[in-house]
């Protein structure tokens, strides 16, 4: 560095003659090194007579091959421009300014370096020190990613804002909004203002259920902890406006927004016409009916069921069924109770399924059930109709075909008899089956039957008095046949 242009002045942040002195070859390219990724020796007409990289990555990325080029040959035709203010800064000795240049490589992404151009060595010449700025690039691309994906966010959630909103607001149903820490009405739809006979202003802000002025608050207020100890949705009976107020269903469920828990209260006005009675009577009429009547979850775990099922399973009390399994009674085996529960998921409904319900004493009661599932309500169940069916056929406690004519009556019998029972019964269907075809075939003649059959006619003619098949004397007379 012969004449490096340095000032010996501090306030220009120069540097004395005796330490410019110091800055031999190795301690420059150390700085070089320190300052920047990129250092270009540029000609006063643009020619790159040297360079140096302190990059592995940016060498195999082309910077090797500008040597000998032009300046503005390798930057992007946007860039060209500031290339020329580069090159005219350093070579009228102005204030150094840094500019971002993209450079054209392999791949078809470009690569930024921010430059800034220094007056060195010859008249003209110019020393362009750059750092490369392809993470702050990446960086930059991802807040643009984050900021749009931000934006389409913020679009879905003003939409499902306004769609909640309309809903809310055009429901029929009165629906209010708790908060579940408070119990203060946050949020009150039309359908409740107009059932409270209110206004919003008077409604939101006090405190839920001191502001339906019902007698029942107590119940209420319970429902509400319970919901909010359980999180799962319950409902009561109450009346609105004191005793001689109108009936109300209220129904509450938990949900979380945010870090605040709400509570999601419907009330649902009713009379002693109206939906709710006749839901009380149809409970009254199943809880009364002799037939099985089961209530359970998805998985055929109990949740209620009438004095007709307690007395097929041999119970004492509901308690003793509600929270067990429905397989502890229902099913001759386990695989009863599967294949009931798949084909009640896959199909929705299932009709006179034979089975078996084995008492808590012992009993097996063969029975017909007929199930549906309601996957739509709050909490989705399984319904069982349960018919006893042990009077109309039973042979020695065991349900038995009597009179089977054809395969399709036998394979009814299939889960309801063991299979020992089923061969046997098979058995003689066919034999008797065979017979009478023998005696058709041969004009009713039955030493032609016995021989069509690979029997003696003595065997022929027991056969033909066990299933009752024309009145014939055990054995044949004076070795004659008919």
């Amino acid at each position: 560095m012969a004449d490096s242009g340095l000032s010996d002045n501090p306030g220009h942040f120069g540097l004395s003659r005796k330490l410019q002195a110091a800055l031999n070859k190795d301690v420059a390219q150390a700085v070089l090194s320190a300052a920047c990724d990129i250092a270009l020796v540029v000609a006063h007409d643009g020619t790159i007579r040297d360079l140096g990289c302190g990059k592995d990555d940016l060498l195999s990325a082309g910077v090797g091959d500008w040597r000998g080029r032009k300046w503005q040959e390798t930057v992007t035709v946007e860039s060209r421009q500031k290339v020329d203010d580069l090159l005219r800064d350093g070579d009228a000795g102005a204030p150094a300014r840094w500019r971002q240049v993209n450079h054209p490589v392999a791949g078809g992404t470009d690569l930024p370096v921010r430059y800034i151009a220094v007056p060195f060595g010859e008249k003209g010449q110019v020393l362009a020190l750059g750092r490369e700025l392809r993470r702050v690039a990446e960086l930059q691309q991802e807040l643009v990613g984050a900021q749009q994906a931000m934006e389409r966010e913020y679009m879905q959630l003003r939409h499902t804002e306004t769609r909640y909103r309309a809903l809310f607001q055009m429901a029929a149903e009165a629906v209010l909004i708790v908060d579940a820490a408070n119990r203060r009405i946050v949020d009150a739809n039309p359908a409740a203002i107009r059932l409270l006979e209110t206004t919003a202003g008077e409604l939101i802000g006090r405190t839920f259920p001191d502001a339906i002025g019902s007698e029942d608050e107590a119940l209420v207020a319970e429902l509400l902890s319970g919901v909010r100890r359980t999180g799962r949705a319950a409902a009561e009976l109450i009346r609105l406006g004191g005793a001689g107020g109108r009936g109300a269903t209220v129904s509450a469920s938990l949900f979380r927004q945010g870090n605040a828990s709400h509570l999601l209260v419907r009330i649902a006005s009713v009379d002693g016409t109206g939906a709710a009675a006749e839901k009380s009577r149809l409970l009254d009429v199943i809880e009364s009916m002799p037939e099985g009547f089961v209530v359970s979850d998805p998985d055929g775990v109990v949740i209620a069921a009438n004095a007709g099922f307690l007395d097929l399973a041999q119970l004492a009390a509901k308690d003793q069924a509600v929270g067990q399994p429905l397989g502890r009674w229902l099913g001759r085996t386990d695989f009863d109770m599967q294949a009931l529960l798949s084909n009640l998921n896959e199909h929705g409904v299932v009709r006179l399924f034979h089975t078996a319900v084995r008492g808590e004493l012992g009993s097996l009661e063969d029975v017909e059930v007929s199930a549906v599932g309601v996957p739509e309500a709050d909490e989705p169940c399984l319904g069982f109709s349960i018919r006893g069916v042990g009077s109309r056929r039973h042979v020695d406690g065991v349900a038995r075909l009597e009179g089977v004519q054809s395969v399709e009556q036998l394979t009814e019998l299939v889960g309801r008899v063991s299979l020992k029972e089923l061969v046997r019964d098979a058995t003689e269907m066919i034999e008797r089956l065979s017979i009478e075809a023998a005696l058709e075939l041969t004009g009713d003649n039955r030493a032609s039957a016995a021989e069509l059959l690979g029997l003696s006619r003595q065997s022929l003619y027991a056969k033909l008095h066990r299933y009752g098949l024309g009145d014939l004397p055990s054995e044949p007379q004076n070795g004659r046949t008919n």
